[in-house]
């Protein structure tokens, strides 16, 4: 592969080496020169590679935290990651460069920064105030292992406590440390002989800053005095403690404990603890002890203005109740709520009306994040309902197997969608809004529909809403109910030909334009779907059975269930061989005693009642053939216009008519070669034994491709242990006479040399790198296409490439994309009066394809995509005109051939992680960047370009990443992105009361610079911890110049008497921060001015 240093290429010489490359033979052709006449728009500048957006549920998450003025949560995961979440639709994606798992969460309350700890001892200040937030400051702890943070509500200074039992404090706006520390020997002392553990607690006490509680993990509590630098109190237990959790008057605070056990302590009664509760422990009648339980892993301790105190807590549960569920505990007055989880509790928070620790809580909901979901609880309604959760945080609800994007959809397709969508919603979710509601969304510059179709292990099928960065769930189809299911294990089907997830979709055909959809399975079935808005019961469910047989000497087979070889042109076959039927067949084995003719699954023999969205047109499965198990199916077409599907394994290819439901082709690889196969081919021994054939399902983390054994499945016959993810299933034996079928196509082109007009055509490419063209003679509409047979003959036309074959499509001579040919949607399931299916049958066209309208005279472009090379061959003539080379050590993974800025090209990713881009029909390299190396098998099977310069990858089980190749959309993104920070005014503080003022007893405040300021306590050691400036600095410039934006909004609010809602006020605000850079000028003077009071000087 040529490889290119800069990342745009200089257009004239490449076209120059992209001429040089076509064949000398082409370019002496008259078709040769025509391509001169097309003027190709797209150039090297309109191509630019950024990451957009991520969708999904964080993969391994690990801390969470809330801003409660703001009200935007974020979630940290093991991998570094950072995600943020407001309003429905303002989400963001961050990511340290370390990759070290994030081990706790701090905002600073309505100041638009967040402190994130890590695992390797790195505490580091994100600046929120920017559209894509940036790390600020860094700090390397270098001695010590950081266990647990505190920052004050409205405090400039974080508490910081190790493993070593210490504390540390540091100065969030110039991020260093302060020399004062808490050694954990002085806040001990004589309580305990042993050291106490690491630090898991500190919180200072509501009523008086001036009193740090610090909870060490071996049971050991103290409350220090920071003025006097001595413990106040000690508390000692007997068993690890978890967590810990104030009372909101400051007199009585709560820990949780390793034996399932909760600690009631008053303040001022350290020799024990006021009260002990075993919420799950069973009480024994002779007043011992409960028996010990699960440790309590968190216990929040909320109060109420109203009624009693909530106490809510994870873990606890006694240790008898083996596979009970993870259980959040709400304990509220002599009620005590058990809510169960699906997947184990990470963390929780209890979401309260106030910002103020020493105020009551008034709390109202908990966010619960699970190790697979986020779940958010209302505290406010009876039974806790929990709400319903806007984000697409499903997408993993069952591994995903294969995805499709497509870009600039018919307008009507997603509401149309979410209709049939909208009835399958539960119910019994809360009434009330969802609580994160932050941030403010960006605007949308990008107009066009975007669908996303996943496929998943379980059989169901998701469409998702992804117009304009956002993603939302519309609809979901379970293919797998059309099948029985095995109650068990031993009950299941001995046909079965992979050990789990049967139902597992493997590819994805979709027709948006008459919204046609067409799956292949694992279990090597295919399904036919209909869009409809009414509901309908099946009562016979139309099913096809194909026996796809690959031999080369023995082409026997039972009668009626094969075409001849090779029809010859002309002849077709006739379409009433293969009745259609209900159920599957009976003979489940042959003469030997070997599995022959069954399928791997059973489709349901009884009335199937189908909801209004996708429902079953067809079921065709392959059988078992004399004790072979049918191949995995890998390429699959469907065309509405012709009525027809198209699938293809490495045994061969079958084609069947829909309407008809009768198999019109049935051909073993070779045999569509007919006696112009190019290769020798040694007769296939026979298998003796079940070999597997390669699930889908291996889509997680560990599987790792060493780079030795990055190579293509064609590039060393012998050696295929890396297979693509279109042809998965060639993995098993003899593949040096196994050709499978890796790309069909339907098309209206020219199908010979010789011809004078397009016709309706089917081109087929191998694995060997061959393309093959099958000529289709279609009757015509209306009842005539029911009546008539579909003929098909094979055309003679054979093209070589060099590698797989990926993807084929047509140009017209003005070099414009010819689409398949494809029936406008119409609904199926109305009874139509006689008039109306007059109409219908006078305008119903066999092909919406513009080519069908082209003058004789004008020529084709095929445009064909291979795993090593890409080619332009000129239709009729069939000479190549451009060919390119994309790759020489890799291989391509995925081509498409796609529209931009009103042009087309051709886009790739290859293997060794680099996505390119080739203008059509001259094959120019635009593009060529090193993006990702593809480190697992996921990311091959779900990468896929889509048009106006998208494209999206599953980057983790759970997630979806996209990004874009296209300059514009790159220039705009800014603009698209939500707004994490809105000027919000704090709430006003508890009000102390006239007779606490008087008498004292209400909250006292500490002033900490004079404590913790350099003057004070002196400069920290050098050595214990290391200050990096981050890369926010210069955005951080515009954060400070959108901070004085955020100022004048407080004031207007102070200002606005008559209480106008927040909304007026965010949206002018909003074009103000817009206009930060004008303000940019005046920061510097704002920033001294305001030098003691903002977290982001510097």
């Amino acid at each position: 592969m040529r490889k290119f240093n800069i990342r745009k290429v200089l257009d004239g010489l490449t076209a120059v080496s992209a001429v040089a490359s076509a064949s000398s033979a082409a370019q002496q052709q008259q078709a040769g020169n025509r391509e001169t006449e097309i003027q190709e728009t797209l150039q090297s500048e309109h191509f630019q590679l950024c990451k957009t957006v991520r969708h999904g549920f964080p993969y391994q998450p690990s801390a969470l935290a809330f801003d409660p003025v703001q009200k935007i949560l974020a979630i940290g995961t093991q991998t570094g990651a950072l995600r943020l979440f407001g309003r429905p639709g303002v989400e963001c994606y961050c990511q340290h460069d370390s990759g070290a798992a994030v081990i706790q969460l701090q905002f600073l309350i309505n100041e638009g920064a967040l402190v994130s700890a890590l695992a390797d001892d790195t505490l580091h200040l994100w600046n929120l105030r920017q559209k894509r937030p940036a790390i600020l400051h860094s700090l390397k702890f270098n001695r010590e292992r950081i266990t647990f943070c505190h920052l004050p509500f409205q405090s400039k200074w974080l508490y910081v406590g190790t493993e070593r039992g210490n504390i540390h404090i540091v100065n969030v706006e110039s991020f260093t440390l302060s020399g004062y520390v808490i050694m954990w020997n002085k806040a001990i002392e004589l309580s305990s002989k042993s050291h106490p553990g690491p630090v898991v607690h500190i919180s200072d006490n509501p009523m008086d800053e001036g009193k740090l509680l610090i909870g060490f993990e071996s049971g050991t509590v103290v409350l220090w005095d920071l003025k006097s630098k001595k413990a106040d109190y000690r508390y000692t237990h007997d068993e690890a403690i978890h967590s810990v959790a104030w009372h909101h008057e400051g007199k009585q605070f709560i820990c949780s404990h390793s034996d399932g056990t909760l600690t009631i302590w008053n303040v001022k009664s350290p020799t024990k603890p006021f009260q002990t509760i075993t919420p799950h422990g069973k009480q024994l009648k002779d007043g011992k002890k409960p028996e010990p339980c699960k440790p309590i892993l968190k216990v929040e301790y909320k109060t109420t203005r109203a009624g009693e105190p909530f106490i809510i807590l994870s873990g606890g549960l006694s240790y008898d109740t083996v596979g009970r569920r993870p259980c959040l505990t709400v304990m509220h007055g002599k009620s005590t709520a058990v809510l169960e989880m699906d997947y184990s509790i990470v963390d929780f928070l209890t979401l309260c009306e106030t910002p103020y620790p020493n105020d009551f809580q008034e709390p109202y909901a908990v966010v619960v994040l699970l190790e697979k979901d986020l779940v958010l609880i209302d505290l406010a309604q009876n039974g806790y309902p929990i709400f319903e959760n806007p984000y697409p945080l499903t997408i993993h609800e069952s591994p995903v197997t294969c995805c499709e994007y497509f870009a600039d959809c018919p307008v009507d397709l997603i509401p149309a969608l979410y209709s049939v969508g909208a009835r399958q919603k539960r119910q019994g979710y809360s009434k009330k809004e969802w609580p994160i509601s932050g941030g403010n969304w960006g605007l949308i510059t990008q107009s066009y529909p975007e669908i996303i179709i996943t496929g998943h292990a379980d059989g169901s099928i998701k469409f998702w809403d992804a117009s304009a960065i956002t993603l939302q769930v519309l609809y979901k189809l379970k293919t797998a109910k059309v099948f029985e299911k095995s109650r068990n294990k031993d009950d299941r089907p001995n046909t079965d030909i992979v050990d789990e997830d049967p139902y597992a979709i493997q590819i994805i055909s979709w027709c948006p334009e008459s919204r046609m959809l067409c799956i292949a399975g694992v279990s090597a079935h295919v399904i036919i779907y209909r869009f409809s808005k009414q509901e309908v019961t099946t009562e016979v469910i139309p099913m096809l059975e194909v026996r796809l047989l690959y031999e080369i000497n023995d082409l026997e087979t039972p009668d009626g269930e094969q075409v001849p070889p090779v029809p010859t042109p002309g002849a077709g076959s006739n379409p009433q061989s293969i009745a259609p039927q209900s159920h599957p067949s009976t003979s489940s084995s042959s003469s030997d005693g070997l599995r022959d003719n069954v399928p791997c699954l059973k489709v349901k023999n009884s009335p199937l009642k189908q909801s209004p969205g996708y429902q079953i047109e067809l079921v065709i499965q392959l059988v078992w053939v004399s004790g072979e198990p049918p191949q995995q199916i890998t390429s699959l077409a469907v065309n509405s216009a012709y009525g027809l599907v198209v699938f293809g394994n490495c045994n061969g290819i079958a084609m069947v008519d829909y309407l008809q439901k009768t198999v019109l082709l049935n051909l073993g690889t070779i045999e569509l070669y007919g006696s112009n196969d190019p290769y020798r081919r040694e007769p296939r021994s026979p298998r003796k034994t079940r070999q597997p054939s390669g699930g889908l399902c291996d889509i997680n983390e560990g599987t790792v491709v060493p780079e030795d054994r990055c190579k293509s499945p064609t590039s060393d016959v012998k050696d295929n242990s890396f297979s693509r993810s279109r042809s998965s299933s060639v993995t098993s034996i003899d593949k040096e006479s196994r050709e499978a079928i890796s790309a069909l196509h339907f098309c209206e082109t020219f199908t010979r040399k010789a011809d004078t007009s397009p016709s309706p055509c089917l081109w087929v490419g191998t694995t060997l790198g061959t393309v093959l063209v099958i000529v289709l003679n279609l009757p015509p509409g209306g009842e005539q296409r029911l009546l008539q047979p579909v003929i098909v003959s094979p055309s003679g036309t054979i093209l070589r490439l060099k590698g797989a074959i990926l993807r084929m499509a047509f140009l017209d001579t003005t070099g414009s994309l010819v689409p398949p040919a494809h029936e406008p949607w119409k609904e199926h399931n109305v009874s139509e009066d006689k008039d109306e299916k007059e109409k219908a049958k006078k305008r119903r066209p066999v092909s919406v394809s513009p080519s069908s309208s082209q003058e004789i005279s004008e020529n084709q472009y095929a445009v064909i995509c291979s795993e090593k090379q890409a080619k332009v061959i000129s239709l009729p003539s069939q000479n190549c005109i451009y060919k390119q080379n994309i790759t020489e050590t890799s291989f391509v993974l995925r081509g498409d051939i796609v529209s931009l800025s009103n042009s087309i090209c051709l886009a790739c990713f290859c293997a060794n992680g680099h996505i390119m881009t080739f203008s059509l029909p001259s094959l120019r390299p635009l593009l060529d960047v090193y993006y990702l190396p593809l480190t697992n098998m996921r990311i091959a099977r779900t990468f896929c370009f889509t048009n106006n310069g998208q494209a999206l990858y599953l980057v983790s089980p759970t997630e979806i990443q996209r990004l874009t190749y296209s300059q514009e959309t790159c220039e705009n993104l800014q603009e698209m992105l939500g707004e994490l920070f809105t000027p919000v005014e704090t709430p006003e503080a508890p009000n102390r009361g006239f007779f606490k003022g008087l008498f004292g007893g209400g909250a006292q405040s500490l002033d900490r610079e004079e404590l913790f300021g350099e003057s004070a306590s002196g400069k920290a050691s050098r050595s214990l911890a290391q200050h990096i400036p981050g890369p926010g600095g210069i955005e951080g410039v515009k954060g400070a110049a959108s901070g004085v934006v955020g100022e004048l909004a407080r004031a207007r609010l102070a200002l606005d008497e008559r209480g106008q809602k927040l909304g007026e006020l965010e949206e002018k605000t909003a074009a103000m921060l817009y206009s930060a850079d004008s303000f940019s000028k005046h920061a510097h003077e704002m920033m001294l001015k305001y030098k003691d009071k903002k977290w982001y000087q510097f």
